[in-house]
Order: structure tokens, then sequence, then C-alpha cells
């Protein structure tokens, strides 16, 4: 018996997908879960997603779909953590190739089901996104949720969209998406987050880190992304909603206007012109500064001063948690020194860590 969940924004969704999995279905069988290589330019520095090509070592599932094994490698100068998820999950990762735009993942995911007859079908989004119209201000990432949700819309079989702890995205405030949020699915628990626990300690995703945290009964502020955006902790976080596909797709006006892009490049210009950006510009602006920028190390007393500074100014607007790619990009680190200073701090400081996130406290006198 197989399941098939759609992870709908990459990688951190895929992790969710796995917590989702083990809470729903429990040992009975496996899953096949099918995601972006799209990761953030801490962990690939080439802008967008990643397809095939870009991949050693894929081995097919369908003639549409390749699976990322372990020994999978991305072609530098890529990066991708689907290789090292699929080491640690115990489902199969299979890779969705936006590159045919909506009708090439439409066909993939028609592909797969003839091909695996699956027990149930799951549409998973962590935060939320995915319900959005379009032009709201706060944002940020719409292309890969709308991308997936119009393909999944085409496919003549079942398929239940779950949104898991709304609003932890920092995209859409919970209020935003109350009205839409159907019935209450699961709400996950600390013992729910122990099968993906060994993966939270190194995975960058914010949302998925979140998440975790609030199942394991975390609240407060959590500050996140380059931004430092703002997103409450509460007992709303840890929840999974099933929401109504169609009435997802009706009011999501991205996935409409993508249904019959063949291509990425064609959904990426719908995207300018509705949400009036492109995510995928976003991150080819930012990977440029980055490349232009000094490369920086690490150094112990620099960098827990900082953090003092850093916790500091936090504090003073509310904030109770962030997460370590929020307090390497407020340091001014490069991505590749995350996880050094994710270590330092954790072995310099062991009380703040409300794995996976950091809590801020008063800076020491």
């Amino acid at each position: 018996m197989t399941r098939l969940i759609v992870a709908a924004g990459g990688g951190g969704d895929a992790v969710a997908a796995a917590m989702l999995h083990a809470a729903l279905y429990g040992d009975e069988d496996q899953a096949v879960i099918l995601t972006y290589a799209w990761d953030r330019l801490l962990i690939d520095p080439v802008p967008g997603p990643r397809g095939p090509d870009n991949f050693t070592g894929l081995q097919p599932l369908t003639p549409a779909v390749r699976a990322v094994p372990a020994e999978a490698r991305p072609i530098a100068p890529a990066g991708s953590t689907l290789p090292r998820l699929a080491a640690e999950l115990p489902h199969t990762i299979a890779l969705i190739d936006p590159r045919h735009g909506v009708e090439g993942i439409t066909h993939q995911l028609e592909d797969l089901i003839a091909h695996l007859s699956p027990e149930s079908i799951d549409l998973l989004d962590v935060g939320g996104d995915i319900l959005a119209r379009g032009d709201e201000p706060t944002l940020k990432s719409p292309l890969a949720d709308a991308v997936t949700l119009a393909a999944c819309c085409q496919v003549n079989a079942t398929i239940r969209l779950v949104v898991a702890g709304p609003g932890l995205d920092g995209e859409l405030p919970l209020a935003d998406l109350r009205n839409m949020l159907g019935p209450l699915v699961h709400t996950f628990t600390a013992k729910d987050v122990e099968p993906i626990s060994s993966v939270l300690e190194w995975h960058p995703s914010e949302a998925t880190g979140m998440l975790a945290a609030t199942a394991r009964g975390v609240r407060g502020t959590c500050e996140m992304r380059d931004a430092g955006l703002p997103v409450p902790l509460t007992d709303e976080g840890p929840t999974v909603h099933e929401v109504d596909l169609d009435e997802a797709l009706n009011h999501n006006q991205l996935a409409r206007a993508i249904l019959t892009t063949a291509t990425l490049d064609e959904a990426e210009a719908h995207s300018r012109e509705i949400c009036g950006y492109s995510e995928i510009d976003y991150e080819r602006n930012k990977a440029a500064w980055l490349k232009d920028q000094p490369p920086l190390q690490l150094e112990r007393d620099a960098a827990l001063s900082q953090l003092d500074q850093f916790e500091a100014e936090a504090q003073s607007r509310g904030v109770t948690h962030t997460t370590f790619r929020r307090i390497t990009e407020a340091l001014n680190l490069n991505g590749s020194l995350r996880e050094d200073l994710r270590q330092l701090l954790i072995n310099s400081r062991p009380e703040q860590y409300d794995a996976p996130l950091w809590r801020i406290t008063s800076t020491p006198e």
C-alpha cells in the first residue's frame, strides 16, 4: 500500500510530509513524497528550482518522474537537501520538474498516480500561502505553490489539500486564512515530531521548524528570514486543516492564470503580472548580491558579541525566538557558515536552544 504526498513548497514541506504521514498513517505503509528541489540560497546558490539535469544518480520511478535516492548528487554549483532527506526519511523522494510549467507537472502527477495507484493523495502546504489571491502585501513566494495547486486541480483523481501550521511561513497572517480553513485534520504533538527530529537538526526550513517547535509546546513570537518577519507561535501553530481544493483554485488568481502554461518562464511571467514580482527574480538579485560580498569567517567572540546586540534589539521588538537562518543573515555571515554558527551557539548557550529554534534572552551583563 502506497500513499502519495505532494509537498507544495519544496524540501521543508517534504519534511512536514513525513511528519504528517507518521501522524495520520503510522507505519502501515510508506509514502512517495513528490517535491521540488528548490532550496534557499544558503543551501543552493543557483536561483530557482532544480530539474533532473541538475543531478547525477537519479532513478526512474515512472517514464515522467525521477526518484532522488540518497546516492544522488546535485551538479555543482547547484545544491540540494533532497538526497540527505532521502537518506534520513523512510520514504521515496520524487522530484517535481517544473521546467514544462503546469502542463508538465500535471503529466508527472498522472504518470505517478497511474503507476502507484496510491491509497490516498494529499497536497500539503506549510503556512498556507497556497491560499493567497496573489496581491497580498505580505506574500513573498507564491509561484511554487500556485504551480503545484494548478497541476493538482487538473488531475483526474481525488486529492485532499491540507494546510499545516497556518500562518507559520510569515506570508499570510492566520486572520487572513481562517475563513478558508476547513475541518481540523490533526494537531501535531511532540510525539509526532520524533520521526523527523534528526532532520530538524540540519534542515534549514524555517516554517517547518516553527511547526515542529509549536508541536513541542513553544509559544511566543519568532523572527524569521532576512527581513526579520515576526510570526506568532500560538496554539494554532501545530494544527493541520483540510481545505477545499476547488475553492483554493478559485481564490488563487496566479494558479488560475497558469493552468495551461508549458514552461516555467511562462508561469513566472504571469507571477510578475499578477503579483508584481517573481520569487525567482528575487533569488537572482540576491544571488548576484551575495556573489559580490567578501567571505567572512566565523570568529567566536565577535559572533557572540554580535548575537548579544541582535538579541537585545529583538527583545525590544517583542521577539521571543528566532531561526538560525535569521541569525546567520542578521550577523552578515555567509550562508555556508550557518551550521558552524548553530553549533557555536548551542555549545555556548545550550539553555537557549528550543529545538529547532533559538530562544531570545536578556543580554548578559
